[in-house]
This record gives structure tokens, C-alpha cells and sequence, in this order.
């Protein structure tokens, strides 16, 4: 008899999928009521940090230059008051086999799901995770599956997007290719099951520990050369695994007091889900519209839990322009020699404005660049979005309108990082515990989880929580 294969059947089979495809049971490390055992589901990777880095380094990835880009942080101290310009570096993730930071995480679950004999892997992304998993299956010799969401309705893909589809199917991987919509983790789920395939997913554990290396290594080479841990660590971020990867990689090699802040893109007011947004975006990552749905609720992904929790991690999160991006993608090519896509510059783009508010001996680290060629070119982007009848200017990045306007800053003062308060994200993310465990009443072990996940005392749980009508003493 055939598989019910509708959206609902699909999800609410998800756990038994996943098993399959993982050989992990997500059941055993549920609590009795909303929380579950999240350091213990990390364990389950299985491998030490030293074992990692043998893994990543015999594949290609990992040991990446951390690069000082003296120009950006001469420019940043122009605008800054006396005594204040942090040295602004980059961990150079473009080095990687393929191109991004991704390798990391697909080279450990890629080597995982060789050792235990699948034939093959499957990954749902819109695009560099996919090329990451697409070039370490090859490398293990296995099959690969990328299923991504690249189009509107209207069959339209950004050029960048196209540009990720493309180096996909270069390393050998069948591309799925789908329009935007909620299908994307579900057809991911189908596949899985019909295929017997390893879930590479962006948030298992495999995946988020195999960025743990990255942290590390940066913690190691500011000891190294500088004698210390590095101040301000900036993370573009969008699911949440390169932020919650690279914290838990830095607090492994001991830099406690390092702190770690996010950065998006900020696209209030579009709607990723939908259709007619979807390509009124000149970004297609490390944007709110991606980020802030997972930092108020990590579980939304195509895992039964989701392994990226970045309000475990994150110390500050701010947001940056379209325009400012594209700036800061331009400078970094003209100042510094250094031409590279747009995802990781979102973070430099954060860190530039950042570095002004911190003193002149103060390190500030942005941890990852990304590959760039064909569509991920500023150029590509800005054309299509003037088809889409983006507005295309210089002035003041304030007055950019997400799906309006795209506005680069008339000079270099005007970038700024912007404050996105962490605190209303905290009480979304209460508001949505109680939404989706449709909550009456929370024991103590309840009130101890949600502490741990957004890190906040007792009071202010127990007060979220009375607030929404739950029983909390």
C-alpha cells in the first residue's frame, strides 16, 4: 500500500523519518514536558573536537587563514572618536573545499553517514550548504540529493540563488529544485523516506558540531598571535548553527568572556514564505526574515529538535542595511584585495560600525567569508533588483525600505549596527512555547529549561510565563 504522501502524513511521520535517516532517536532525549536533554542530543555526535578537525582537514576544510583587514579598520577609526577603532580581522572560510564555512558542518555529517554505510545524503538549503554537502559526497563517494527552494511562482530565481544551484549540480548532486513555499522540509522529509538516505539536514547535531571547529581555531590563533582571546566574535545569522557552532567552539577552548554577536540583513515587513516577497529581497540568507523566525523558535526545521539555539549564545544582535551589504561587499574587494560574497560581509559589514564602539587594542573577529563568482556578484543582484522595481540609490541607508528601496550609504559614516533588543526576542520565544505546547500549567522542570534556552533568571520566566496564563509558581 502506498505512503500517504501529503504535507500533514509527511510531518507527522517526521520522527520515525529522521530515525531512519540518522539512527538517532530524538524521542530519548525528550523531558516530560516542553524541554528536552539538548547537551545530551549533542553527545550523540560522537566525536571529540581533535577527531573533528583529523576528519575536516584529510577533506579539504578547516585551518583557514584569520586575515587583518588593516584598511577596513583604518577607514572604521576615521569615524570613530579618539581612542576607539577595534582591528577588525576575518576568518577566511572561503578557503574551504567549496567555498563557505558550510564545509565544516557537511564534512562531519557527510563522514558520519559514510561509517555507517548509507549510500547516499540529502540536504534541503537554498544553496551553500547544498554545495558543501554536494563536494564532501563526492570526495566519501556518495550519492547526493540537494533539494532547494529557488523560485517564485512565476519560475524566477535570483541570480545568486542560481548561481548555488549550479555549483550544486558541478559537485555531482541532483538538484530538486522547488518555488517558495512550506514544501521545502516536507519534500526534503519524502525524499529521506523513499531513498534511505542520510539526513544531512543544517540542524542536526552533526551539523552544528562540525562548526565548533571554527570557534575553536579562532579562540587558538588570536592566542597564538596576539597573546589573548579575541573581544567581539560577529556571526551572520540566519538558522542559527553558524552562531551556536562557532560560540560552542569558543567556550570548548576555554574564551568564556569572548562575546558573541549576531548580525542580519534587515528585511522587516517581507515575508519569506511569500511568494510575492520572496524576490523583492536583494539577499538570500543571514536576513531577519530568515533569522529572527528561528531565534524566537528554533524547532521549526526538518529535525524533531533543532540543534542551533542561538539565544543559548548570543550576547548582542544587531541588524544592518541591503545597502550598507553591498557597500561594505565593494570595499572589502577595493581596500582590502579581498573579493568575497555576500553572506559573510553582512557580519563585516556589522563589525565595521561595531569597531567604532570599541577601543583601538580591542580584536573584533568576523568569522567567516563565503565564496563569490557569477550571481553572487554585487552587480547580478542590483540588476534584478531593478527588474523587480527596487528603487536604486545613494543617500541614507535609514531610509531603505525592505522590497522598495535599496539604498547605498552616500558615505562610509552612515553604516551603522542596529540594536535589535534580544529581551523582546526572549519573550517571543516564552509566547511561542506556550503557542505551540499549548500550555496550562509548567512544572519546575519546565521553568529550568526555558532558563537554560534564552538564559534569563527564574523571575522573568515565571512572570512570561503568569503573563500568557500559565500556572507558574
Amino acid at each position: 500500500m502506498a505512503l500517504d504522501k501529503s504535507y500533514g502524513a509527511i510531518n507527522a511521520r517526521k520522527n520515525d523519518i529522521i530515525k531512519n535517516a540518522m539512527r538517532i532517536d530524538y524521542d530519548e532525549f525528550e523531558y516530560e514536558g516542553i524541554g528536552f536533554d539538548y547537551e545530551g542530543m549533542m553527545e550523540k555526535v560522537g566525536y571529540s573536537m581533535d577527531e573533528m578537525r583529523d576528519i575536516q582537514l584529510s577533506h579539504g576544510v578547516g585551518n583557514t587563514p584569520l586575515v587583518e583587514l588593516r584598511n577596513l579598520t583604518a577607514l572604521a577609526r576615521k569615524y570613530a572618536p579618539a581612542g576607539k577603532g577595534a582591528r577588525i580581522f576575518v576568518k577566511d572560510e572561503a578557503a574551504n573545499a567549496s567555498g563557505s564555512f558550510k564545509a565544516r558542518r557537511a564534512s562531519i555529517a557527510v563522514h558520519h553517514a559514510k561509517k555507517l554505510g548509507y549510500k547516499g545524503v540529502i540536504a534541503a538549503t537554498s544553496g551553500n550548504y547544498g554545495a558543501a554537502v554536494a563536494a564532501q559526497a563526492a570526495m566519501h563517494g556518495l550519492k547526493c540529493i540537494v533539494v532547494q527552494e529557488c523560485y517564485d511562482d512565476r519560475k524566477v530565481g535570483q541570480p545568486e540563488i542560481l548561481e548555488k544551484q549550479r555549483i550544486c549540480e558541478a559537485y555531482g548532486a541532483e538538484v530538486v529544485q522547488l518555488t517558495v513555499g512550506p514544501e521545502l522540509f516536507s519534500t526534503h522529509l519524502s525524499l529521506l523516506e523513499d531513498t534511505g538516505y542520510f539526513n544531512a539536514s543544517l540542524y542536526t547535531p552533526f551539523g552544528i558540531a562540525g562548526v565548533e571547529t571554527l570557534g575553536y581555531e579562532i579562540a587558538e590563533q588570536c592566542r597564538e598571535r596576539f597573546g589573548k582571546d579575541p573581544d567581539v566574535v560577529v556571526c551572520t545569522n540566519a538558522g542559527g548553527g553558524n552562531l551556536t557552532g562557532t560560540a560552542r567552539g569558543l567556550r570548548k577552548a576555554g574564551a568564556n568572556d569572548t562575546k558573541v554577536y549576531g548580525a542580519c540583513i534587515d528585511l522587516s515587513g517581507l515575508h519569506m514564505a511569500s511568494d510575492k516577497d520572496f524576490n523583492k529581497k536583494s539577499c538570500t540568507t543571514g536576513h531577519t526574515g530568515f533569522g529572527l523566525p528561528f531565534v524566537t523558535w528554533p524547532d521549526r526545521s526538518d529535525c524533531p529538535r533543532n540543534a542551533a539555539r542561538t539565544l543559548r549564545y548570543m550576547d548582542r544582535l544587531v541588524t544592518v542595511k541591503q545597502g550598507e551589504v553591498f557597500y561594505i561587499t565593494q570595499a572589502l574587494a577595493v581596500l582590502e584585495g579581498y573579493e568575497r560574497g555576500p553572506a559573510g560581509n553582512t557580519s563585516l559589514t556589522a563589525a565595521f560600525a561595531l569597531a567604532q564602539e570599541m577601543d583601538e587594542d580591542q580584536i573584533i573577529v568576523v568569522q567567516e567569508t563565503e565564496y563569490t563568482g557569477a550571481g553572487k556578484h554585487v552587480m547580478p543582484q542590483l540588476t534584478f533588483a531593478k527588474e523587480n522595481g527596487i528603487d536604486v540609490r545613494f543617500g541614507n541607508p535609514d531610509e531603505e525600505v525592505p522590497g522598495k528601496s535599496l539604498v547605498f550609504p552616500a558615505d562610509p559614516s552612515q553604516i551603522k549596527a542596529r540594536d535589535f533588543d534580544l529581551e523582546h526576542a526572549k519573550k517571543s520565544y516564552i509566547k511561542n512555547c506556550v503557542k505551540n505546547y499549548h500550555m496550562e500549567k509548567a512544572t519546575e522542570e519546565d521553568i529550568k529549561y526555558i532558563m537554560e534556552e534564552i538564559r534569563k533568571d527564574r523571575d522573568f520566566v515565571v512572570a512570561e510565563l503568569k503573563g500568557h496564563g500559565v500556572d507558574a509558581e
